[in-house]
Parts: C-alpha cells; sequence; structure tokens
C-alpha cells in the first residue's frame, strides 16, 4: 500500500446538520467514538446549523477541540450562533464561497409575570454564557472594532471573504469529499 493511500485511508468524510442540542452532543460522541476505533486521524466535517443552546455547543466544541480526531470545517451553506463555537473546534476551517456565518449575544425569555429575583439569575446566566463564548471568539477570530460593536448589540453576519479576513476560515473551499471516499452523516 502506498504512502499516499495509508494517509488517506486514516481520513473520513462527514456530514453534521441540525439544532446544536443533546441529540447532536450525542451523535458527535458516538461518531468520535466509531472514529477512534476505526483508526481515523482526520474527520472532514461539512456542517449547516443556525445554532442551539449554548451549553451545548460549549461542550462540543470542548470535547472536539481536544478530541484524538483532527477535525477539519466546512461551513457549504450556513453556519450560525452557538454553531460558530463549535466549528472553531475545527484546526483547519473552510467555506464554500456562497457561505455565511452569524455570531451574536445570548438571548432568552421570561415567563410572563416573572419576579425581579428571577430575572436576576436568567441575566446572570445569559452574561456567563456570553462572556464563555466570547472567549473562545477572541481566541480563534479576529474582528474589526466595528465588527465588535456590531456584536455587542445585534447579529454579526459574515460573508466566506468577510470570515478569510476575520481568521475565522483559513481559506475559501467547498467541502468536496475525493471519488470513492465514504460520506456518513453524523
Amino acid at each position: 500500500m502506498s504512502e499516499d493511500q495509508t494517509k488517506h485511508d486514516k481520513e473520513a468524510w462527514f456530514t453534521l446538520s441540525g439544532d446544536v442540542n443533546s441529540d447532536m452532543v450525542h451523535r458527535v460522541f458516538e461518531a468520535v467514538g466509531h472514529m477512534t476505533e476505526d483508526g481515523i486521524e482526520t474527520a472532514h466535517v461539512l456542517v449547516q446549523s443556525n445554532g442551539g443552546y449554548v451549553s451545548d455547543g460549549l461542550c462540543l466544541y470542548n470535547f472536539m477541540s481536544k478530541s484524538p480526531i483532527e477535525f477539519v470545517m466546512y461551513n457549504g451553506g450556513a453556519v450560525a450562533s452557538i454553531a460558530v463555537i463549535m466549528y472553531l473546534a475545527g484546526s483547519r476551517r473552510y467555506a464554500s464561497d456562497t457561505a455565511r456565518f452569524m455570531v451574536h449575544k445570548s438571548h432568552a425569555t421570561a415567563s410572563p409575570g416573572s419576579r425581579p429575583d428571577a430575572l436576576n439569575i436568567i441575566v446572570e446566566g445569559l452574561r456567563a454564557d456570553d462572556a464563555r463564548t466570547e472567549s473562545i471568539l477572541r481566541k480563534h477570530i479576529e474582528l474589526t472594532p466595528d465588527q465588535w460593536a456590531i456584536h455587542q448589540y445585534s447579529d454579526l453576519h459574515l460573508n466566506s471573504r468577510d470570515a478569510k479576513t476575520a481568521r475565522m476560515i483559513d481559506d475559501v473551499a467547498d467541502f468536496a469529499p475525493p471519488k470513492g471516499a465514504i460520506l456518513r452523516n453524523i
């Protein structure tokens, strides 16, 4: 077997889509278990997600960024909200020319008639979530002061060229499994 073929055998191609939630966490845990059993060293993952729960996204970021598997992430359409944090777990990251990213601060809806102490708990939780996600963003990307200002109060949208300038992605490139590669959905 050639060296190139051996390297190719240790790579695998996956898709990961849907809400970032406990179901996605379970699917990723299970998939990584199979990857390690199969001797996969590099997982190319096409992500399509509009976000979900902050705690689940943070769990996936922490798990995937410290996994024995090298994750190469791709955005072929939209990666938004907490899915961006999960996406940043990739050691290499790419986006199609027509892809977009969106990041924003955490938000929650209080029950009608909530008491002030209950509202305080919600606010403190949102502040904690924002601090955790912003520290990851600042570790991986370089936004302009104007972009950080938008992020402070609104949704910040980035196309693939903006994402490359911000170092969110390594390059503008499509998810393109080689001919004959098995494609698995996580």
